[in-house]
């Protein structure tokens, strides 16, 4: 900045023949203002008229962010111009150090670390992931309510640092599979929002060509929301199994929520991930609830990250997109270094109901998941700490918002004008290898042949 000045007045010097050294901004525009003053075909009535220099700008303005992307006008290029001075990405802290809460551990000597650096960049891509989840979850709210969404439909808002940190640290080869309460991670595993919606709404379109809904997304690496309890976790083993199987150094995270923590198939699948060392990360997501039950009424020990018994196991903070990423960058390591598994404990929240038919308050207050939302929702934690370390501007935020917003909107236009998938698809795509379907008895049926 100071260079920027210095070169501007030695230019103002050359040209007016004036001493000109200013040495702030204010000095700056006044210099500048007099000379416009001199140099404007309209100088001489406003001189007259305008004795007084322009106010500066206050030192908090911060520049939006196409001031920021776009170059600026050189003054001395075209008298008489009003001067625009903002920010430049110089003036941003380009990396920080948090703090973050420290792990509970179980069956290990040393945990995460207690403190995350976190970028410029990575910090306002954390922030983007999160923000579009939580606006395609409310416009999925939305759609249900108007009765285009019909069936299941689980959403994930409050639980977005959950998708974000975990993403965060592991690789796009790396595995994933989850229950029921899908749409966030389908997302951060590349799938388009307009894609997510139009499954939603049953459309040609959709990531499962309309035919799974809310429950039964896929993408490369990503093997769906599954609507059976629990049923994921011995899949996501039998993934892992594959990994090591391979020899790729590849690991599988495998979430299933508190509700489905006291599934036996999880204490077998246990059992055979310790046995064989297999590289899976099991994550709990505890969002206080099973359906409309709380985790106290429902476990005798809330302690999930302990449920693996001869299994290490972390407790995190899930509300905090920077813990999850620290702490799941820690069991990756954990997994890929040959140690066999391990357990972590998300302790998050989420903002609806179990289900769009649960309205969510009749089993907690309002007051409860107010404050949640006002203290630890885990998207303003972020923007505050950002703001707070002068890492971006509430212009930037507000840009980032504007754009998610019509994303969605876009999305949800072509989720409700795309059109059904016809009935001669009904039975595409359910073998991999294109065999005829022949069902014996069925004549109707024996018509139609799968096409993968």
């Amino acid at each position: 900045m100071q260079n920027m000045l210095t070169i501007i007045s030695n230019a103002l010097c050359r040209i007016t023949g004036k001493n000109v050294g200013a040495q702030t901004v204010s000095e700056l525009l006044i210099d500048l203002s007099e000379y416009v003053s001199l140099t404007s075909p309209a100088a001489p009535a406003l001189a007259q008229t305008q004795r007084q220099p322009p106010k500066p700008p206050p030192v908090s303005t911060r520049a939006s962010v196409a001031q920021l992307v776009s170059p600026q006008a050189d003054p001395l290029d075209a008298p008489g111009a009003r001067v625009v001075v903002s920010r430049s990405f110089a003036d941003f802290t380009p990396q920080a150090t948090f703090d973050i809460k420290k792990c509970d551990l179980h069956r290990l000597e040393e945990g995460p670390p207690l403190k995350a650096e976190l970028t410029r960049e990575q910090g306002l891509q954390y922030y983007r992931t999160m923000q579009t989840v939580r606006r395609m979850e409310l416009k999925a709210d939305q759609l249900y309510k108007q009765k285009i969404i019909r069936g299941f439909c689980h959403l994930y808002d409050g639980q977005e640092a959950c998708a974000a940190g975990i993403e965060a640290a592991i690789n796009p080869t790396d595995h994933l599979i989850t229950a029921y309460r899908a749409h966030g991670y389908t997302y951060t595993r590349g799938v388009p929002v307009k894609e997510i919606l139009a499954e939603l709404t049953g459309r040609k379109g959709g990531v499962a060509k309309g035919k799974g809904g809310s429950m039964h997304m896929y993408a490369p690496h990503f093997y769906g929301g599954n609507g059976i309890v629990g049923a994921q976790v011995p899949l996501g083993a039998g993934i892992a199994l594959a990994c090591q199987y391979q020899g790729n150094n590849q690991v599988c995270v495998t979430l299933y929520g508190d509700g489905a923590a006291n599934q036996g198939q999880l204490f077998e699948t246990f059992n055979m991930a310790a046995l064989w060392k297999l590289p899976c990360i099991f994550i709990c997501e505890n969002n206080k609830y099973g359906m409309g039950t709380s985790v106290e009424r429902a476990s005798a020990s809330t302690d999930y990250y302990k449920r693996g018994d001869f299994i290490p196991g972390i407790r995190v903070d899930g509300m905090d997109v920077l813990c999850v990423r620290e702490a799941t960058q820690f069991a990756a390591d954990h997994c890929r270094s040959g140690k066999g598994p391990i357990i972590m404990e998300l302790q998050t929240y989420r903002y609806h109901g179990h289900s769009m038919s649960d309205p969510g308050v009749s089993y907690r207050t309002r007051d409860e998941i107010q404050e949640v939302r006002s203290k630890s929702d885990p998207i303003s934690m972020l923007k505050e700490r950002m703001l707070s370390n002068n890492m971006a501007s509430p212009e930037e935020f507000k840009e980032i918002d504007v754009e998610i917003r019509k994303e969605v909107e876009d999305a949800a236009q072509f989720a409700t004008s795309d059109p059904e998938p016809p009935l001669e698809e009904l039975c595409n795509h359910i073998f991999y290898n294109n065999p005829p379907l022949e069902v014996r008895g069925t004549n109707p049926w024996s018509k139609l042949k799968s096409i993968s």
